[in-house]
């Protein structure tokens, strides 16, 4: 069973049906799913989570799908990396990356495209759809066959290769648009009112979005049931940012934790597109659109959906921005690698990038429990990398050949 209730709009507080709504017909503020969390308390208990499966459905009491009707690749319960060498290499103390590269296709997106599909079955939708910077295509495209539904999935013409082939070897409909990621998304709110499809990050958004939650609910239990005290997350609609700030919340509201998520957020943007960033660092509170030109093509949405309310947490919770360059963003490509052995795609280099950035300027401080969320694999986006690395020598194959390119120090 699930104990969703309503759901709620953001704006104006008024309550809507359990049905595939996302916009408020009245102030059209978005909607998102409201718990009754008496009940949850009643239900859940460490020792259930504890016993459940190794994904996101150890927390199905906290999510709005019915577990017995799931579309489960496995999706969730990634590795939470105590990150030394990263740390030292940084000045910091206590600092862990939540490996999401690790998901079945290889990003968080299968943490949302599990939740969102799993309620599309609920509400008897027959077709998978969404917009796409190129990881949630991957994810709707394999859930979807998983599930026996068929899927038209919407990306950017310009895409990474990678990501392209990721999706189409799934066999559903991939529809590339000429024009970038709010060109494609404006198409798929029109299409959504006119084909009776669940479009994950449109129709079915409020409930898709709740997976996000489980980054928080796995990174308080892989520390033991405590909070972190800082974590930093990528940008590009914002709700990711402030769903975790939502998992935080929750794991205090029904009583799995017994103390209040006193946890700092920050959020990572790349340059080329930080609208929301822009916005904290010049102190306004306007969100202005901006087309996107970065190397993290997962981040490149330039009219964030969520930006104002991802701009609230991070300042109600004193945590901090920075816009990174995309040289920034391959260092911390980079840095990640060769300190801890993790690939990850661009959208993990602004997080690393970012969180160098603000531990420099003294936002995130070195006695602070740091959490750093890595979104997706480094396969992904190899095209970033061309011309950046590559063999260290090359050679004749003889032993004369390797001693006189190394200098090996026997020692």
């Amino acid at each position: 069973m699930t104990f969703i209730k309503q759901l709620t709009c953001r704006e104006c507080g008024r309550a809507y049906e359990v049905a595939p709504l996302h916009v408020c017909e009245w102030c059209f503020g978005p909607l998102e799913a409201s718990y009754d969390y008496d009940a949850i308390a009643a239900s859940v208990t460490r020792e259930k989570i504890a016993q459940g499966p190794s994904s996101i459905w150890r927390y199905a009491d906290l999510l709005p799908a019915d577990r017995g009707s799931a579309v489960d690749l496995g999706a969730g319960f990634t590795p939470l990396v105590r990150a030394e060498r990263l740390a030292g290499a940084l000045g910091l103390g206590e600092v862990w990356i939540k490996n999401d590269t690790l998901n079945p296709t290889n990003s968080f997106k299968d943490r949302v495209v599990a939740v969102g599909l799993s309620k599309a079955l609920e509400f008897g939708f027959k077709t998978a759809a969404c917009a796409s910077t190129g990881n949630l295509a991957n994810s709707v495209a394999a859930h979807a066959t998983r599930a026996g539904m068929k899927s038209y999935v919407f990306i950017p013409s310009n895409l990474e290769s990678g990501k392209v082939i990721a999706t189409a070897i799934y066999g559903g409909n991939v529809v590339a648009v000429d024009g970038n990621y709010d060109d494609v998304n404006r198409l798929c709110a029109e299409l959504a009112g006119t084909y009776p499809w669940a479009f994950v990050n449109v129709n079915l958004r409020p409930y898709y979005a709740e997976g996000s939650k489980t980054l928080a609910f796995e990174t308080a239990e892989q520390l033991g049931w405590r909070f972190p005290d800082h974590v930093v997350v990528p940008m590009a609609s914002g709700s990711q940012l402030t769903k975790i700030r939502k998992g935080f919340e929750e794991l205090a509201k029904v009583g799995l934790i017994d103390e209040e998520p006193d946890v700092r957020v920050s959020g990572a943007q790349a340059l080329g597109c930080s609208p929301i960033a822009a916005a904290f660092l010049s102190g306004s509170d306007t969100i202005k659109p901006v087309k996107p030109s970065t190397i993290a093509k997962s981040l490149a949405i330039g009219n964030p959906a969520d930006g104002y309310f991802a701009l609230d947490v991070v300042r109600n919770s004193g945590g901090g921005m920075a816009a990174v360059t995309d040289d920034e963003i391959i260092d911390g490509m980079k840095l990640l690698a060769r300190t801890e052995g993790i690939f990850t795609e661009t959208a993990g280099g602004v997080t690393i990038a970012t969180l160098k950035k603000l531990a420099e300027d003294g936002v995130i401080r070195p006695d602070e429990c740091v959490v750093a969320y890595i979104t997706g694999h480094g396969l992904k986006t190899l095209e970033a990398l061309t011309g950046t690395v590559g063999p260290t020598a090359t050679i004749a194959p003889t032993i004369d050949a390797f001693t006189s390119a190394f200098d090996i120090d026997e020692e």
